[in-house]
Parts: C-alpha cells; structure tokens; sequence
C-alpha cells in the first residue's frame, strides 16, 4: 500500500458532529416550531434527539445532502418556501462554529511535511463548508474542496473521488478516503481508494468495519497506522 493522498470528510471526521451541529439545529427547531409537538415532528424528521443533543444513526441530517434534508422537512413547514429555506440554511450554516476532533493543524503539518496530497469531500454545500474551513484556520493545508454542489455529485456516489485524483494526479489506488460514515466508506470502495472509518461521527465501529479497510478512533490515528 503506498498511499499519497488523503481525502477527508468534513462533519464527523475534522469535527464533532453532535458538538457542532447539536446546539445550531436545537435553535433552528425552536425557531420554526410552531409548538411542542411540531417541534418534535421536525426532530424526528431529522433524526435529532433534542433531551440528549445529539443526532441519531442514519439521520438525514448527519449523512444526506441539504436537497434531502430539505426533503425530509419541507412537509413539516408549510409557511416556508424551499428557495427561502435553503437560502436561510445555507447562509446560517456557514456561521457554525466548528469543534475539532483532534487539533487538526499539527496534524495536518504532519501530513503535508510527508507529502500527502490533501483534500475535501464533503456533502454540506462547497460555500459554508469553505467558510467553515477557513474560521478553523485550516483551508490552506487542502488542495482539493468538493461539496455535493461542486458539479461531482455527492457521496456514496463517486464523482468527488474521481475528480480529486484528476485535481492530484493520483491513482484511486494511491488514496485513502477518510470518514465517519457508511456513505464515505462506500463511495471509497467504490472509487477503488483505501478506506478509514473514524468512530467521531454517529456511525459504529461495528457498522463501519463492514465497508472499511480499517476503523480509527479519529483522524489522529492516521499517521501511526500508516507508519
């Protein structure tokens, strides 16, 4: 295995999904809420528990594209229009402040200073995910950003992958996709990439461990495992 290029999720793996997104989407649901019981109509719809402020296994919310969280909620907000609500989303998402699983830019010092090739590939929207990468203070380190509007597609399917070896120059063979979802791990098989699962998002290590070639604790792992 000799791998030159590491291709990072976003939400889940560079940051703690449930820390970051939790308190965000607990105030957007009591924003648009129109009592108790709606408010816990759209949780469910999204796969959020509101008592523990954390997402649920196989929540749209955690894994989907926002075309599909907003597939998931439109039926419940009759008042909004999807163009409004998916501006709103777009704009508010980019201002989430983002908690690190690990601290990520001796890390990814790390990688850079061993060469790796570094990119992004994620299903949040390509505009917030830069905002976000640049408030963490760690866009610089990636040579590739793709979001599911970038015009690749979005995750499980392929086309983030297979664009990020055509940016690189490198073969599938020569990257590992990192993240902490089965559609990460399937859209890596599939792109004929090493695949790492990383146990920081909502998925198990037993789930993961079906599709990865290796499951981590979190991307701090990566360095040791590939040494």
């Amino acid at each position: 295995m000799s791998i030159k290029g590491l291709l990072f999720d976003k939400d889940g793996t560079l940051f703690d999904f449930h820390r970051s997104w939790g308190p965000w989407l607990d105030g957007f649901l009591n924003e648009v809420s129109q009592d108790q019981t709606h408010h816990a109509r759209l949780a469910g719809a999204l796969g959020f528990d509101v008592a523990a402020q954390r997402f649920l296994p196989g929540s749209v919310f955690v894994h989907d594209t926002l075309e599909e969280i907003l597939d998931a909620v439109i039926p419940h907000l009759p008042r909004w229009e999807r163009q409004e609500l998916e501006a709103f989303a777009i704009r508010e998402t980019a201002k989430v402040p983002q908690i690190p699983t690990v601290p990520l830019a001796p890390l990814f010092d790390t990688f850079r200073a061993r060469g790796f090739v570094l990119g992004i590939a994620t299903n949040d929207n390509e505009a917030p995910a830069k905002a976000q990468l640049q408030a963490a203070g760690i866009i610089e380190y990636f040579d590739f950003l793709a979001g599911y509007d970038s015009g690749h597609g979005g995750k499980p399917a392929t086309g983030m992958q297979r664009a990020f070896c055509a940016a690189s120059g490198l073969a599938p063979e020569n990257v590992a996709m990192v993240g902490d979802s089965l559609h990460d791990m399937t859209s890596g098989r599939d792109a004929r990439m090493t695949t790492i699962g990383v146990l920081t998002g909502t998925t198990s290590r037993e789930a993961l461990a079906t599709v990865a070639d290796v499951v981590l604790s979190d991307i701090g792992e990566i360095e040791g495992w590939l040494s």
